[in-house]
């Protein structure tokens, strides 16, 4: 049962804690690289904003972007803005996705978001969880996957073991945390079974594709298999 009143509450304190993180930089900060390839900081804020603007988007039954085009071009657009106009429009986009989430609603409606995918309305505000937390360790600033919640951890690595199920060019693979948990499987039927094990940060970040990219899991019964672009 997917609590979303409870993800709300804690999108706004990742929210919070990525505007403060940034509230000390200047504006050559934001011309920085980030660690997505090809994006600086300001691309990053840009499209935390511009993601708050398309879920409500999603939330009001209307299409999640125009077209994949006019996102970039908003994302482009929208990246070398000066701090505080990036921290202004993260505020606002961020205080309308909570006004829309607190409206009354049919939470288990069915919306669609991008290139035809849907999903249930009570797990988009965890899906903003994941942009608003994920991104704020890609601007590189010190805030690391191991520091995210254990809960979103768990949550996430559980939503991208699905998301990689029954993927024939991914071999059959158990996880496991460092602490020995079993944390389910993934990957499709062909080939010999891999266990993968370590800290739920480098699995996150294995499975997301962040990182080190895996260079801290240890794995039996096989290399640690390489997974496809999300």
């Amino acid at each position: 049962m997917i609590d979303h009143v409870h993800d709300l509450a804690s999108v706004r304190e990742a929210t919070d804690r990525l505007i403060a993180a940034v509230s000390s930089w200047d504006n050559a900060a934001l011309a920085e690289p980030s660690r997505l390839p090809g994006w600086t900081r300001g691309h990053v804020l840009a499209h935390v904003a511009r993601n708050a603007d398309a879920l409500v988007n999603v939330l009001q039954g209307l299409p999640m972007y125009k077209d994949g085009a006019t996102r970039d071009a908003d994302i482009e657009r929208d990246a070398t803005r000066p701090l505080d106009v990036q921290i202004a429009d993260l505020r606002a986009t961020a205080d309308r996705f909570q006004a829309v989430g607190e409206e009354p609603a049919d939470w288990n409606r069915t919306v669609e978001l991008r290139n035809g995918v849907t999903d249930s309305a009570s797990r988009v505000p965890f899906r903003r969880w994941v942009e608003v937390a994920l991104h704020h360790v890609d601007l590189g600033a010190g805030y690391e996957l191991e520091d995210l919640p254990e809960e979103f951890l768990l949550r996430e690595i559980d939503f991208l073991a699905d998301r990689w199920s029954g993927r024939p060019d991914v071999p059959p693979v158990t996880l496991r945390s460092a602490d020995g948990r079993d944390l389910g499987t993934t990957g499709g039927t062909e080939g010999d079974p891999v266990t993968v094990e370590g800290s739920l940060g480098e699995l996150l970040g294995w499975l997301a594709g962040r990182g080190d990219r895996g260079a801290g899991l240890v794995t039996k019964g096989g290399p640690l298999p390489e997974l496809p672009p999300l």
